[in-house]
């Protein structure tokens, strides 16, 4: 999945539980995700709304790119370790 352009996601979402109106939670969730559109957390945020009573209060997103052009380079030679 990192090869094809994902990285690791982390989503804090905060959100209200009905027995708990006044008492805004927690939840962090870490997921492979493709930045900018980020359409497994949409999915997930749909499938949120749509089956959990929870109230949604905010959702905060860390998104990074475990590999790409700057990590990797090719080297000529060979490396002897000793």
């Amino acid at each position: 999945m990192q090869l094809q352009g994902y990285g690791l996601s982390t989503a804090e979402i905060s959100y209200y539980m009905p027995d708990y109106p006044s008492l805004l939670q927690v939840f962090i969730w870490q997921f492979y995700d493709e930045a900018p559109h980020f359409p497994e957390l949409r999915k997930f945020l749909d499938h949120w709304r749509r089956e959990v009573e929870a109230v949604l209060h905010s959702v905060r997103l860390a998104h990074a790119r475990l590999l790409g052009p700057r990590e990797w380079r090719s080297v000529n030679g060979i490396i002897t370790i000793q």
